[in-house]
């Protein structure tokens, strides 16, 4: 119990401000003391989610609601355990800046996003990214765009799609971003199922293994398992809902809240069963190929 309490004493220490950055969310308007977002636990089109810098603690005034870190994660977990949200924050505590150390930072405008051109996925970088994760280039590239963008006064390139408030999912080699704001993708053609995965490369990995989907089936990426409250009532309209998120209590805990939910869901990852996502699986599937 004391190595615990220890546990979450180090994590409420870590800045809401570089954790809110580091997945996707850029403040709407801040100062030195404060910062202001679009909620990260709900859809809304006026920024009312304030962090005191100098708290360090998050307020949802829409939902009457806040907290420190570890409450935070927990609303964007789907409410998972403390046990979880430490474990999700133990993974990059290393790469956090912590309050004591951090608490009148202000975001620079160069420490943003500043998407430039969006064109047609083809750079043969990305192509062999693609390939190199065993995802088949033709599908990826029906619903992926090649984003070229500055970053702290640098130009990068890599995979994107684009969300549903017209922010974007970007991937390369080397890095894992997203342009504000974050939300979850939808791919709509009027199908009457639609299948639902947790990241980007899982819904490539999806479309590889089962390309005849795209034609059968609209698809929704979550791109957080903070968002799978928000695509209930999109998906309730289908008629059948597949679900494959990941092999991960985070993953498992959205998966039992959408199965609870939509009626016609079924739960799809026992197909890649011990492994911990569908590209995961489709690698090493690849990789038995290969050896047979």
């Amino acid at each position: 119990m004391k190595k615990e309490k220890l546990q979450c004493d180090t994590a409420r220490e870590i800045s809401i401000v570089d954790f809110l950055k580091k997945n996707g969310f850029s403040p709407q308007r801040e100062n030195q003391k404060e910062a202001w977002y679009l909620s990260p636990i709900r859809k809304e089109s006026i920024p009312s989610f304030k962090v005191s810098k100098i708290l360090n603690r998050w307020y949802d005034h829409g939902l009457g609601k806040g907290g420190n870190v570890i409450d935070l994660v927990l609303e964007m977990n789907n409410n998972c355990s403390v046990q979880e949200a430490l474990l999700i924050l133990d993974q990059d505590i290393p790469s956090f800046s912590f309050q004591q150390q951090n608490a009148f930072a202000v975001l620079k405008p160069e420490d943003e996003i500043k998407v430039e051109k969006v064109m047609p996925l083809r750079h043969p970088a990305l192509i062999n990214y693609l390939l190199k994760r065993k995802v088949n280039p033709k599908q990826a590239t029906r619903y992926a765009r090649q984003i070229h963008y500055r970053l702290k006064g640098n130009r990068y390139f890599a995979i994107g799609i684009e969300n549903v408030s017209g922010g974007l999912e970007l991937r390369n080699p080397y890095y894992k971003n997203a342009a504000a704001p974050k939300d979850y993708s939808y791919f709509s053609s009027s199908k009457q199922m639609v299948n639902i995965t947790e990241g980007m490369f899982d819904f490539f990995s999806l479309i590889s293994l089962y390309p005849d989907l795209v034609i059968k089936s609209d698809f929704i990426v979550l791109n957080s398992v903070s968002f799978a409250n928000r695509i209930k009532n999109i998906a309730a309209d289908y008629t059948k809902v597949g679900l494959y998120l990941d092999n991960d209590p985070a993953g498992k805990k959205a998966t039992k809240q959408l199965l609870a939910y939509l009626p016609n869901s079924v739960d799809m990852s026992a197909i890649y069963g011990f492994k911990k996502d569908l590209n995961e699986y489709l690698t090493a599937l690849n990789r038995r190929q290969h050896r047979l």
